[in-house]
């Protein structure tokens, strides 16, 4: 079946109540735009939430997909010991990507690790609410160019074509890490033009513009979603689709995007 759904989320620890607690109203616009994307995902009745995460396992030279056969999430490095989920995986859909990229001649690498990071453990807390059944299928982005990166999409977007399976692909990824003077990464010169452009790009159907932005902007932007949303415009190519960006907001010197792709 073709792909049924794409997004693209943040993914603050702080969106998890018993971390976030007073901070949570900080960050509401986020909050109420991922219970949208939920219901829209819910609407779409995917058996499988393919996600790709900045912060699972990252190989210079290879893409890889996580192949257990289920996966737990915690929190307690964010000093959260009670907030658990747990999903089962998508091992069969992971390997026919597998055996696909090696026809391809790229590079992915199968691995199998049960704890999920917070890059995808935090928006499936919000977006599988209503899907106890779903199968999770998490990514990890590369190293390798701008170009490897939509053609890993589009292979993946082959792949879920010919399973029998209905399919969402959500990219993970914060903008920029670098909007004020006290974030995480400081004050980055290119932080907010980053963003901006970013937002304008997706909304006005411009792959092309973010795929030919200079390295040396994204990385002085300090941000951690260029390459999971370059996976999903590689997914998207050849499709008529719309973006509707749910909220942006940077309470706390981090770009938080949550929007939809919609397409026919």
């Amino acid at each position: 079946m073709p792909l049924v759904f794409a997004g693209i989320t943040p993914h603050p620890p702080l969106l998890i109540p018993t971390i976030g607690k007073d901070k949570m109203e900080k960050i509401e616009k986020t909050k109420q735009a991922l219970e949208k994307l939920e219901q829209e995902l819910y609407l779409s009745k995917p058996h499988i939430i393919a996600i790709v995460s900045p912060h699972g396992d990252i190989y210079e030279d290879a893409f890889t997909l996580n192949a257990h056969t289920h996966f737990e999430s915690s929190f307690e490095e964010f000093g959260d010991h009670g907030t658990k989920n747990e999903w089962r995986g998508a091992m069969d859909t992971a390997a026919r990507i597998g055996h696909m990229a090696n026809e391809e001649r790229m590079n992915v690498q199968l691995i199998s690790e049960e704890k999920l990071d917070h890059g995808s453990s935090v928006p499936l807390f919000h977006l599988t609410a209503h899907l106890p059944d779903v199968k999770i299928l998490p990514i990890g982005y590369s190293g390798l160019d701008v170009k490897t990166h939509l053609d890993f999409g589009y292979l993946l977007k082959n792949a879920f074509m010919n399973t029998d399976k209905r399919i969402a692909l959500i990219a993970s990824g914060d903008l920029s890490h670098g909007l004020t003077n006290d974030a995480p990464a400081g004050l980055s010169k290119v932080g907010k033009e980053f963003d901006t452009k970013i937002i304008e790009l997706l909304e006005s159907h411009n792959t092309s513009g973010i795929t030919q932005m200079d390295p040396a902007f994204v990385e002085e932007a300090s941000q951690c979603g260029y390459r999971s949303l370059l996976v999903i415009l590689g997914a998207l190519q050849n499709m008529d689709y719309t973006f509707k960006n749910y909220a942006y907001e940077a309470p706390f010197g981090v770009g938080y995007l949550t929007g939809e792709f919609n397409f026919a």
